[in-house]
């Protein structure tokens, strides 16, 4: 299996050029989330769903809702 690298190497000049900004983008992306304070503006919303679901439920139910 090749390397990431030796996969660019073989990319054309204007190919490169879109990797590079893809990852600037992904890069900056990274920057930007660890800059945010943390949110918590959710902070309760599942509450009604309380007396029916435990904790647990509640955790599976979000990782089909939201993936992993």
């Amino acid at each position: 299996m090749k390397t990431l690298e030796e996969m660019i190497r073989e990319l054309p000049p204007e190919l490169r050029q879109e990797v590079e900004d893809f990852v600037e983008f992904l890069l900056q992306k990274r920057a930007k989330r660890s800059l945010e304070p943390l949110r918590l503006d959710w902070k309760g919303a599942l509450q009604d769903l309380r007396a029916h679901f435990t904790a647990v439920e509640l955790q599976h139910k979000a990782q089909e809702w939201w993936g992993d």
